[in-house]
């Protein structure tokens, strides 16, 4: 398994890195659990700047200042609301993974920190969105050499456990 993936048990609004990936809502405003935290850490320059940017896409990522945060950029990737799994949840998530890869990489970053995109609010489950990310990030880090560090960043111990069980397997190729 490729060296520049790891998996961290952290609070994402605390990492010094290039860039950290907000679970966006559509309309990019501050919304509960990573969104607000990250929102309310940023102060209020980063709801003003998502303003301007008039929504994003779910399965789509835009980019802003980092404003109080320790990170310079934020990402805001909007995952999809889980619908049962028949409503092209898993590609829409791995387009949010992707997608932020890109940007992160067209700005020219060196460093991001992810979140568990969609399995709050949006409930989506755990052990396939963690499948989903830890998949996608790790097939875009074999065709891109341009990013130093990708961060999965887990906020409790069950999220952290999810990531593992799925990077283990990948880690014995």
């Amino acid at each position: 398994m490729d060296k520049r993936l790891e998996i961290i048990q952290a609070d994402i609004t605390t990492l010094a890195v290039d860039a950290i990936v907000n679970a966006a809502n559509r309309s990019l405003a501050p919304g509960g659990g990573v969104c607000g935290a990250i929102h309310a850490a940023a102060g209020r320059e980063l709801e003003i700047e998502c303003r301007s940017l008039h929504g994003c896409e779910t399965g789509q990522a835009k980019i802003t200042r980092g404003y109080g945060l320790p990170a310079r950029y934020v990402i805001h990737a909007v995952g999809p609301v889980w619908q049962g799994g028949d409503e092209n949840e898993p590609a829409l998530l791995a387009a949010c993974y992707r997608h932020s890869l890109e940007l992160a990489v067209r700005h020219e970053l060196k460093t991001i920190a992810f979140p568990a995109i969609s399995t709050g609010i949006f409930g989506y489950p755990l052990a396939q969105a963690a499948d989903v990310a830890v998949h996608e990030v790790a097939h875009f880090l074999a065709l891109d050499n341009a990013l130093e560090k990708v961060y999965l960043t887990c906020f409790n111990q069950q999220i952290y456990d999810a990531y593992q069980q799925v990077l283990q397997p990948l880690s014995r190729r």
